[in-house]
């Protein structure tokens, strides 16, 4: 049988090829779970390598990922020779039952951290701790500073 009727078989036009890359589902699992478990994927465009976090070829991380995102299961940036791909609420759905996952488990980036603004003002360290009244709340006056005087310098110096 001829190509153009092979195509024509089954209902394609005889210059679209059919190219499929077929991945091994243990390898599937492992670069769907870690996309699950952070949210986030990063892998540089080199399909010659290891993936960094996951211990699978490069070039099946990125091909994953450019069928997910044809799917409009992830969202891709790429900058400095770098892929970066963002689950979508889509994908999360996709991605919980491909997995067998409960309601309840949800990827990293949308997990709620403890609140660290209160966490900073308690511990009044780090960068810009000891500015002395500087971080006062609405303007008050601060205590070892004279009244009468501006905000800059004294003396113009």
């Amino acid at each position: 049988m001829r190509k153009t009727q092979l195509y024509a078989k089954h209902g394609l036009h005889p210059l679209v090829h059919l190219s499929t890359m077929l991945i091994p589902k243990k390898t599937r699992v492992a670069v769907f779970s870690y996309l699950f478990k952070e949210g986030v994927l990063v892998a540089k465009k080199d399909t010659h390598i290891k993936h960094n976090e996951i211990d699978v070829p490069n070039l099946y991380v990125i091909k994953l990922m450019q069928s997910l995102k044809s799917r409009n299961y992830v969202n891709e940036s790429f900058t400095w020779n770098h892929y970066y791909w963002y689950l979508t609420n889509e994908g999360i759905n996709y991605l919980r039952e491909f997995l067998h996952l409960p309601e309840e488990i949800v990827p990293a980036t949308l997990k709620k951290k403890a609140s660290t603004a209160t966490t900073q003002r308690a511990g009044a360290g780090g960068r810009g701790a000891g500015r002395r009244g500087f971080d006062s709340a609405e303007g008050e006056a601060v205590a070892d500073k004279p009244q009468g005087l501006g905000r800059g310098r004294v003396g113009g110096q």
